[in-house]
């Protein structure tokens, strides 16, 4: 007879990890890219990047690959933002995965198994600055703010639920069942890992999907969390492709 486990108390986050692990990403990337098209071999760079240190007047060339970048980019050439990589670290809750995994074109995932580790618990709860109440039908709807009473509750009945489904994941693991087969009593609110690699063109089809922004032509409607991973991975691309993303900005975030 086995003794009964000592449960496990569970960690409790409103946020979400986005870390650039690796990038080969420039605004080069696209220009070299395009220009093969009416240079053939003489349109690799012989600048390893474009110059954002200097004005336009000291390197004309830089406003005329800002010039190519957003004639891409507004008449929707895509092909020239696929030549790079970014790959990212994120630690978010399942069910933000399960959206992410939607986006399928372009983008490669491996996330952390269940089969092959044991889970640790640690569970989403909204934080204080969440809107928690939906308001409207489907289709036109929006999110205000929740009251007191209704974040308590929403917290307090969340990690109830997380501490008796993961003492029901231990009590199962402590008595030889499966990893494989504990696991389903695990809700999308425990949180996961994964490493996720894109090129600027599905990231700009994500962004497009999964974040609000005033310059969007079309608006969209993510849910809060995703919107999180999309505002983190975003900054980092700006990082890496200036040009690029400002061509993304004033044409109305529409991936080309």
């Amino acid at each position: 007879m086995t003794d009964a486990p000592q449960p496990i108390e569970p960690r409790f986050r409103s946020d979400v990890t986005v870390e650039l692990v690796k990038a080969t990403a420039s605004d080069a990337d696209v220009v070299f890219a395009a220009r093969v098209s009416t240079q053939g071999d003489r349109s690799f760079p012989t600048r390893p990047m474009v110059d954002l240190e200097h004005t336009d007047i000291e390197h004309p060339q830089t406003a005329r690959d800002q010039g190519l970048i957003n004639y891409l980019m507004r008449d929707r050439h895509g092909s020239p933002f696929e030549h790079n990589s970014m790959t990212f670290f994120i630690s978010a809750p399942i069910f933000v995965f399960r959206e992410f995994m939607r986006h399928r074109v372009g983008w490669s995932y491996n996330e952390e198994s269940g089969r092959y580790r044991e889970l640790e618990p640690v569970f989403y709860v909204p934080g204080f600055d969440r809107k928690l109440v939906q308001e409207g039908r489907p289709g036109k709807y929006e999110f205000v703010e929740g009251s007191e009473e209704q974040h308590y509750l929403a917290r307090t009945a969340m990690k109830e639920s997380y501490r008796q489904a993961y003492g029901a994941y231990q009590e199962m693991l402590a008595a030889g069942v499966a990893r494989e087969v504990a696991r389903s009593v695990l809700p999308v609110g425990l949180y996961s890992s994964m490493y996720a690699t894109c090129n600027a063109r599905s990231l700009m089809h994500f962004l497009g999907l999964r974040t609000t922004h005033p310059d969007a032509v079309t608006p969209s409607f993510p849910q809060r969390e995703i919107e999180m991973v999309g505002e983190q991975m975003e900054a980092e691309w700006e990082r890496l492709m200036p040009l690029t993303h400002a061509a993304f900005n004033e044409n109305g975030r529409v991936a080309p």
